[in-house]
């Protein structure tokens, strides 16, 4: 089984520019949402789309993910659960992790998230000050309840 262990926060700050990469727009939307599993499509720039299936809740979850053709994506975007997502994507390194910075736009912005995906749900993490609060499990924040219930209020 594919597994992901992420830890999920907002920002405190935008510390993290200066070290990030130029970043990718990705437009993601999803095919199948219920309690524990979403199947989601991801559009990368234009050249490169993905089918992930996800299972479980919290910072461990299944995640099996698979290329494929960009024509068929497009097409199953006409077929989408909730809203289409559109954000970019920024890689910045923290030691031998990187966080992924996502910059929303539409109805989400002006909302930024940032994720961690780390080797052990025990691995210690020296996190930047520019991370604010964890919301890894406040679920209001997952990118499936972003396309079906919006943004969340600001905390």
């Amino acid at each position: 089984m594919g597994t992901e262990i992420e830890r999920k926060f907002l920002l405190s700050g935008d510390g993290w520019r200066a070290a990030a990469d130029e970043g990718t727009d990705i437009r993601q939307f999803y095919l199948a949402i219920r309690e524990g599993l979403t199947v989601r499509a991801r559009i990368k720039g234009e050249a490169k789309a993905l089918l992930t299936i996800k299972s479980g809740v919290g910072m461990t979850r299944g995640e099996y993910e698979y290329e494929i053709p960009l024509a068929d994506a497009r097409e199953l975007e006409a077929v989408r659960v909730g809203s289409l997502i559109a954000k970019r994507r920024f890689r910045v390194p923290l030691g031998a992790l990187v966080v992924e910075v996502d910059c929303f736009s539409g109805d989400l912005a002006p909302l930024v998230l940032a994720e961690i995906e780390l080797p052990a749900e025990d691995h210690a993490v020296d996190l930047p000050d520019w991370l604010g609060e964890e919301v890894t499990e406040d679920g209001r924040y997952t990118n499936a309840a972003l396309a079906m219930a919006g943004r969340p209020p600001p905390r």
